[in-house]
């Protein structure tokens, strides 16, 4: 058997949102939104049709070409994914300081 040098392995109640919509592009979006304590208050964002998954929070919508990359979705997209993601991050919570 295999020794693993474990950097941390923790359960945690997490919360998830699914939510599905499609914007001017008509590009359809599925989504989980899972909400949990770890990565500063950031969300983890999963695309289920693609099974890409990002941890997401303000910052990262202001970063340019970020979700077309992420997500391999075109610009267009990404603006109308921005624009609804921006009213769900909120803000980081630095909790380890």
């Amino acid at each position: 058997m295999y020794d693993f040098d474990y950097l941390y392995d923790t359960n945690e109640e997490t919360t998830t949102r699914f939510v599905c919509f499609v914007g001017a592009s008509l590009h359809r979006f599925d989504l989980a939104i899972t909400n949990t304590n770890r990565f500063f208050g950031k969300k983890l964002i999963t695309d289920l049709q693609s099974g890409r998954t990002a941890v997401i929070g303000p910052d990262d919508l202001q970063e340019e070409g970020y979700l077309e990359h992420v997500y391999k979705i075109t610009e267009e997209e990404a603006v109308e994914l921005t624009e609804f993601l921006s009213q769900i991050v909120g803000t980081i919570n630095f909790t380890d300081i």
